[in-house]
């Protein structure tokens, strides 16, 4: 035991070590290139291990990967944090018993990379609809991987970054095999060469993907970000204290265009949550939404908490078209409620033991529709807050009209936690996917208007009352990414399981025939090397 503990303790902290570095890579720190390194480092640590070892260092490298990235959840406290990063390293668990397994393959450095896709195909779907928070994709928003998104979507961001890092891996393998061998020649070195160079080319072939940008016309918007009473688990402060302040940001902006300070907007957007009462209920909450219409003289999108119709004790999460002349309008009800923060599962029985479960007071319940809204001057698509995370809920919202994307969120719990900064990068790269503008309309910050491109046009600071206005773009045309859908993502992740179903079938054959599996000891990490080597095992 003692010898094992000693022979683990190295690779385990390489592989934590790794998992923080990864962690690095995602915003607010943004190091895209560390996603590169640690990946590379996951598939040398696993390579030529049992399917044990690997499962192992997955553990090692993705409980300190998830704590780092998800520590925001703090605000609700550490051992939130803790729960829900042990969830999802159990996934990165299976990626590293894959990537052990499929190393004894022919071309493991692509069947590595498609292991990648599949973990986060599993991750972003299961349990309650997936959490997918971390993906490889999302921690390079704005790197040379980027503009692939155009074709594939994230899913083939993530096998772009994914198959870079196991072929700088595997060049590390075939170099290795060339220490001690004075000068080799060019056969030798071929293997090391042609590793570096595949990783080379597949960084940079984002770059010759042309980004669609130009924009069919567009639309003056202003973005009101009117904020919270205090950050927090508390953020909602008195009741309408967060209307009140979107109405008087609006009332505000409205003196501006009439005093000729600022140009007429011909849409105004509200957050999710601008109204935390429901205001077919409270004739005084209507009564304030309609007296900031009626000053500003255009459409408002309104961000409201509104009770379901039919089923007693439900909420839903709306964004509601509010003309100045017909009144509320077109609806969109967040279709994918977060749990445990929007809705409890399993709520009688986890209650007793979760006392903290009883701050959600109430289930809100999902909508069935897209969020493709008439909102007079334009066809905008809307998606609320976490749902940007998930690719079929935008992808589905272009294909059936969006012009441009609006996320309504509210990130106030979760205010200078580096939380809002991740959730802007998933809009950066869904804006060049979809080849649409995104703007994000938060209660407290970060409110941003995004360019087709990727780029950040505009962005407001944290906790504080600020108006955005600029010249939204408005475009039609759909990308390759759009009208492929999920294709990408299951051809690449069925490839990967399918290479683990016939590492598995090739060792039980070899296991029958007497001979040993290899990978028993650690030193197969660097032994054995090029992409190509391994055929005849």
């Amino acid at each position: 035991m003692t010898a094992l503990v000693r022979r683990e303790a190295l690779p385990t902290a390489l592989a934590a070590l790794s998992g923080i570095a990864l962690g690095l890579a995602f915003p607010p720190y943004g190091l895209w290139a560390l996603s590169l390194a640690a990946t590379a480092a996951l598939s040398l640590l696993t390579r030529g291990r049992t399917a044990r070892q690997g499962a192992w260092l997955g553990f090692a490298f993705g409980l300190p990967f998830f704590f780092f990235l998800l520590k925001w959840l703090h605000v609700v406290g550490w051992d939130a944090v803790l729960g829900l990063s042990l969830i999802q390293c159990l996934y990165l668990v299976g990626l590293g018993a894959g990537l052990s397994v499929t190393s004894r393959l022919p071309l493991w450095p692509l069947w590595g990379a498609c292991l990648w896709v599949a973990e986060e195909w599993v991750r972003d779907r299961f349990p309650f609809g997936g959490f997918p928070w971390g993906r490889l994709a999302f921690a390079n928003t704005g790197s040379p991987f980027t503009p692939l998104a155009a074709l594939g979507g994230a899913p083939l961001v993530t096998f772009a970054v994914a198959l870079t890092g196991t072929l700088l891996a595997c060049a590390v393998v075939a170099g290795w095999r060339l220490r001690g061998t004075g000068r080799p020649g060019a056969r030798a070195v071929a293997p090391t060469a042609g590793a570096v160079l595949g990783a080379a080319l597949v960084t940079g072939s984002g770059l010759a993907v042309p980004v669609p940008t130009s924009a069919d016309d567009s639309v003056r918007i202003a973005v009101v970000q009117g904020n919270v009473q205090k950050p927090g688990m508390d953020f909602l402060g008195r009741p309408m204290k967060i209307l009140n302040n979107h109405v008087d940001a609006t009332l505000e902006l409205a003196k501006r265009v009439e005093a000729g300070k600022e140009r007429k907007p011909d849409v105004v957007i509200w957050p999710e949550n601008a109204s935390d009462l429901d205001p077919t209920r409270y004739p005084v909450v209507r009564e304030r939404i309609e007296e900031a219409v009626a000053a500003v003289g255009v459409p408002v999108l309104v961000g409201a908490l509104v009770d379901h119709p039919t089923k007693s004790g439900y909420v839903e999460n709306q964004g509601i078209v509010w003309d100045p002349d017909k009144g509320p309008g077109d609806t969109y009800t967040k279709q994918h409620p977060v749990p445990f923060g929007e809705y409890v599962p399993f709520r009688d029985q986890l209650s007793k033991v979760i006392s903290r479960l009883d701050r959600v007071t109430r289930d809100f319940y999902p909508g069935q529709d897209s969020g493709v809204l008439d909102t007079g001057p334009a066809t905008l698509g809307d998606v609320i807050c976490f749902e940007i995370a998930y690719d079929e809920i935008p992808r589905d919202t272009v294909r059936e009209g969006a012009r441009a994307l609006v996320v309504q969120t509210n990130n106030a719990t979760y205010g200078r936690t580096g939380q809002p900064e991740q959730q802007l990068a998933m809009s950066k790269l869904r804006s060049v996917e979809h080849g649409r503008a995104i703007v994000t309309a938060a209660t407290s910050g970060i409110s941003a208007v995004v360019a087709p491109d990727g780029t950040v046009q505009h962005r407001t600071r944290e906790f504080t009352r600020e108006v955005i206005s600029a010249d939204l773009p408005l475009r039609d045309e759909l990308t390759v990414a759009d009208r492929v859908g999920p294709t990408p993502e299951w051809i690449l992740a069925l490839a990967g399981v399918g290479a683990w179903g016939t590492a598995w079938v090739l060792a039980r054959r070899a296991r029958g025939r007497g001979a040993e599996p290899r990978g028993h000891g650690t030193r197969e990490t660097t032994r054995g090397a090029g992409a190509g080597e391994e055929a005849q095992q």
